[in-house]
């Protein structure tokens, strides 16, 4: 069968006032100059995709500390990896940052940060004759405190921020789990037994870092349950973060309490599909706001950051001219 080719000859053309479009002239980005602040720099960041979902949730994020609503930030360990710490610890301390989730590998990078100042072991150099994992400090002293949070009947994540702050490590200031019990905010771990370097230690014990894990869900969940109106961030857990928080929320609602309105966001170098649809899509169905952001975590997160401060700050300028 031969196809004869359409002619456009009768085609119907329209102007262009009459037809949509997305992007208008205000929009556009404008030249930032050598020496432009980070402010400045901001501002002049298009108003579209990525730009504009950045900006929206620096502003969510500022909302949520002026009128004191929960920010929780989930991260898997990368961001410590990465230099984030510093960042983290001070969203904890000037109050911005009310509460943190991580998987089980974030207290190592912690611990070995605060105790010897580095971290992040070269894998492919240990693997072959078994050293792999065997830090014989750091096996002891988190399954030691995995023992005493079994013991105490606490979260795992506050007996690691208590132990590091009440030692004497040289590198102490550095934890955000030490930052987060100063602060006096929630700080859970929640472990995957067998994902973690110290499940493989003689001093594990798997009842132990059951317990304190599991009493951590409980108080995430109850975190979940003061999310109205706040803020979620997952910081680059592709997948323990996103369904603990689904179940942790789901449990929430359950109990009778109603979440919602609140922004939940996604930032990793990729994009996953447990983030997408276990933080961002399913939990904000019925009233909130989704965003995600891709990119590398030592650039987004530094750059969300500063935009949460220049959020704050022009909230205050305002403030004073009214």
């Amino acid at each position: 069968m031969k196809l004869r080719p359409i002619d456009p000859s009768r085609a119907r053309t329209r102007k262009l006032a009459t037809l949509s479009r997305i992007v208008a002239h205000q929009q556009l980005a404008t030249a930032v100059p050598a020496g432009a602040s980070i402010g400045d720099f901001l501002t002049a960041l298009p108003d579209v995709l990525a730009a504009r979902d950045l900006r929206d949730l620096a502003r969510a994020i500022a909302i949520a500390r002026r009128h004191r609503r929960t920010f929780l930030l989930m991260m898997g360990a990368h961001p410590l990896k990465v230099g984030l710490g510093p960042l983290i610890r001070d969203l904890i301390r000037d109050g911005t940052l009310t509460a943190l989730a991580t998987n089980g590998a974030a207290i190592i990078h912690d611990f070995e940060l605060a105790f010897a100042g580095r971290t992040s072991e070269d894998v492919a150099a240990a693997i072959t004759d078994g050293s792999f994992g065997m830090a014989e400090e750091t096996g002891a002293f988190l399954n030691g405190a995995a023992r005493i949070a079994a013991k105490e009947g606490r979260g795992l994540g506050e007996i690691v921020g208590r132990e590091i702050a009440q030692s004497k490590f040289k590198f102490r200031a550095a934890s955000i789990f030490a930052a987060a019990f100063a602060a006096g905010i929630p700080a859970t771990v929640h472990v995957t037994l067998g994902a973690d370097i110290i499940h493989m230690h003689p001093t594990a014990d798997g009842a132990s870092i059951g317990a304190g894990t599991f009493t951590d869900f409980h108080r995430l969940a109850a975190v979940a349950a003061g999310l109205s109106r706040g803020v979620v961030l997952n910081l680059g857990s592709a997948v323990v973060m996103p369904e603990v928080f689904l179940k942790a929320l789901n449990l929430a609602r359950n109990l009778g309490h109603k979440v919602d309105r609140f922004t939940a966001a996604d930032m990793d170098f990729v994009r996953n599909y447990r983030p997408r649809m276990n933080v961002v899509g399913r939990p904000t169905m019925g009233g909130g706001h989704g965003i995600m952001l891709t990119g590398h975590h030592e650039l987004m997160f530094p750059l969300l950051v500063v935009a949460i401060r220049e959020a704050l700050e022009n909230s205050r300028r305002r403030r004073k001219k009214t």
